[in-house]
């Protein structure tokens, strides 16, 4: 196999002596500099473009002390691959790679999970201006590791933070459990039981549920909550889930689930025991995963604005959205799983 020819690189001071200028003379043409002249500059360009000469952004930003790149963190569980993270996580991570170029900046993307291997130094390193945090909350040891390092004044923001006290943004996670679950209603739905939690790291599962509650009661109706075990994965505590509720004899026509995972796994439990989606059972998730259009039947959710959601996080770890909160907006995506009434 043939060796793949080096390609010689041609700078400045190459640009320079073509032109019959200084390279100093070089770079501030190039840059807009007001102190050169007409002729001058257009020198110099004719020049770079004979020699096919690009200016190095990246050397150029460092002089100016910004690297243009952001880091991106997304958080697995331990022992967990980079194909096992939540699919919610990957589009989230695209709206943030749009929004960050849409600044021009580019971004460098890093899955972490095993304690001891956690690193978000890149600004120290050089290698980038600042930190967006995204992933699971179950991590515990993750977050801290990244709490403890905004703390130092870094710029660092998060996504669904499990604490208060960070540079966060989120869904409206409240208005989602309430339009979740006026879906539910409005589909002549009567028995709608929340499968999730209040009392995990994720708050924005406290808060998906609060909404729900608030909606149902608003019903005449009373709030059904069935935990999922924290022990399993998302897809498991969703079969899971449904497998105790019906084996309890609970009575119930629709599922509002904290999360589209869950979902995934609640409905292949349902197709297992022969209770048919939507006929017997309206089911809707939290998420608006692209995986759920492909489930059987397709998965209705409740979807975050994603290219909302990325330029918020951007603006945020750049400081220049000094909101105290900041919550995505959300809608229902119908699909097929909820009943039409």
């Amino acid at each position: 196999m043939a060796e793949r020819p080096t390609l010689q690189r041609v700078t400045s001071f190459d640009v320079a002596e073509k032109a019959g200028v200084s390279q100093s003379t070089v770079s501030r043409a190039l840059a807009g500099s007001t102190a050169i002249t007409e002729p001058t500059r257009a020198k110099v360009m004719k020049a770079a473009e004979e020699l096919g000469y690009v200016v190095d952004e990246r050397a150029a930003r460092l002089r100016r002390g910004k690297t243009g790149t952001l880091a991106v963190v997304v958080i697995g569980r331990p022992e967990e691959a980079a194909s096992d993270v939540n699919p919610f996580y990957f589009s989230l991570l695209g709206s943030i790679c749009a929004a960050a170029a849409a600044q021009g900046y580019e971004t460098l993307v890093s899955f972490q999970s095993e304690e001891g291997k956690f690193f978000g130094k890149y600004a120290e390193r050089g290698q980038a201006d600042g930190v967006i945090v995204i992933g699971t909350t179950a991590n515990e040891a993750a977050w801290e590791y990244f709490r403890d390092l905004s703390s130092d004044g870094r710029a660092v923001a998060f996504w669904g933070s499990p604490y208060e006290d960070l540079e966060w943004v989120r869904s409206d996670n409240y208005e989602g459990g309430m339009l979740a679950t006026r879906d539910l209603i409005a589909a002549g739905c009567r028995s709608i039981v929340h499968v999730g939690s209040v009392d995990s790291p994720q708050q924005q599962f406290r808060e998906r549920y609060e909404g729900y509650a608030s909606e149902i009661e608003k019903a005449g109706q009373k709030p059904c909550l069935q935990a999922v075990d924290v022990a399993l994965d998302r897809e498991g505590q969703g079969r899971d889930a449904v497998a105790r509720l019906v084996d309890s004899g609970t009575a119930f026509d629709s599922l509002f689930l904290a999360c589209d995972a869950m979902a995934l796994g609640a409905l292949e439990e349902l197709n297992a025991r022969g209770i048919k989606v939507p006929r017997d059972c309206s089911v809707i998730g939290f998420d608006g995963i692209r995986a759920g259009q492909h489930s059987n039947p397709p998965l209705t959710s409740i979807e975050p604005d994603f290219d909302v959601a990325g330029v918020m996080l951007v603006r945020t770890v750049l400081g220049e959205d000094q909101a105290s909160e900041r919550r995505v907006p959300v809608r229902v995506l119908h699909r097929g799983s909820v009943k039409r009434g």
